[in-house]
């Protein structure tokens, strides 16, 4: 337990931390990379500004709870906040072109997890690859516990949150929180 949140016993993972590519059920290659992508914690304008047009052009059916914004300046300045803390990122390319960017945010002793692909990559295994690329890149830093909300209704994420090894720690609301404890990097 940390904080009141109960974490699972069982460790999820362990999971392979990024760079990492593969083809998806389209036939494209993406390639998953930490963010920012150099050690010394930089990311280029090109890079910042593929995630700014991956979330302007994101369906606004597919928002939950306020995220992410919708307006680009709201979008900026979201990113800047997630991406300027102390947390951990990683985003998913196809060639030039953002396809997904999945986050943990330090939250005490804990990390909340948030992951988006945008709707034309969507069911092509990118958001699987993305989820456990980024739990391995957190492992790998030292992260030990993660959670989440998702809606209940969203079968397709609680599925996929279900099969990496998180399990629901509260269904009181109309959305889950889920939690996982990472398996130590090998």
């Amino acid at each position: 337990m940390t904080g009141d949140r109960m974490y699972p016993e069982e460790p999820a993972g362990p999971f392979d931390p990024p760079p990492l590519s593969f083809v998806d059920r389209d036939d494209r290659t993406i390639e998953i990379r930490p963010y920012p992508p150099d050690a010394e914690g930089e990311a280029g304008e090109a890079e910042f500004e593929a995630l700014v047009e991956m979330y302007t052009a994101f369906d606004p059916a597919d928002r939950a709870q306020g995220i992410p914004p919708s307006r680009e300046a709201d979008v900026r300045s979201w990113l800047e906040t997630i991406l300027g803390g102390e947390g951990y990122n990683v985003v998913a390319w196809d060639g030039d072109a953002v396809a997904g960017h999945a986050t943990l945010v330090e939250d005490g002793e804990a990390y909340e997890l948030a992951i988006f692909v945008l709707q034309k990559y969507q069911g092509s295994g990118i958001g699987t690859h993305l989820m456990k690329a980024l739990l391995g890149h957190g492992a790998a830093n030292g992260v030990e516990h993660v959670w989440l909300t998702v809606e209940r209704w969203n079968r397709a994420a609680v599925g996929l949150y279900k099969k990496v090894g998180f399990e629901t720690s509260d269904a009181e609301s109309f959305e889950l929180e889920m939690t996982a404890q990472l398996a130590k990097p090998e």
